[in-house]
């Protein structure tokens, strides 16, 4: 990196769910959750070793749009992730799927919802593994 470069703000292959077998994983295992703008699935990944950051996967359908609308709803999804996640709970799984609308997804509304929706899908395992997950 060059001198004044700003670092860069990507998610690490670490960080994002990359193969249809997570994927799956999550959709089947996880709880959800929905809000105004989109839903969640969040898996807690199981304990044992170094509590490993949260992992993002994004989920837009074909219904969306073309191309172009549905790779600017993930780069806002993917955006609003990447503000939030140091509120986010460690070791846990969350695809996001964006609710149908026709109007646009303001990053605001977004990030707003993000928090409280991986928090509402946590509590219903009722078990208070929320509290020892949260960073």
């Amino acid at each position: 990196m060059t001198a004044g470069a700003a670092p860069r703000a990507t998610l690490r292959a670490a960080q994002r769910l990359r193969t249809q077998r997570h994927f799956k994983r999550v959709y089947q295992r996880g709880l959800r959750a929905s809000g105004q703008w989109l839903s969640v699935v969040v898996l807690v990944r199981p304990e044992g070793g170094p509590p490993a950051a949260a992992r993002l996967g994004v989920s837009v359908s074909k219904d969306h749009g073309g191309a172009v609308r549905r790779n600017k709803l993930k780069r806002l999804l993917r955006e609003a992730w990447r503000l939030e996640r140091h509120r986010l709970p460690c070791a846990v799984d969350v695809v996001l799927i964006p609710r149908q609308r026709e109007d646009n997804f303001p990053l605001a509304e977004l990030r707003a919802e993000l928090l409280p929706l991986v928090l509402r899908a946590l509590d219903k395992r009722g078990d208070g593994a929320r509290r020892r997950h949260r960073p």
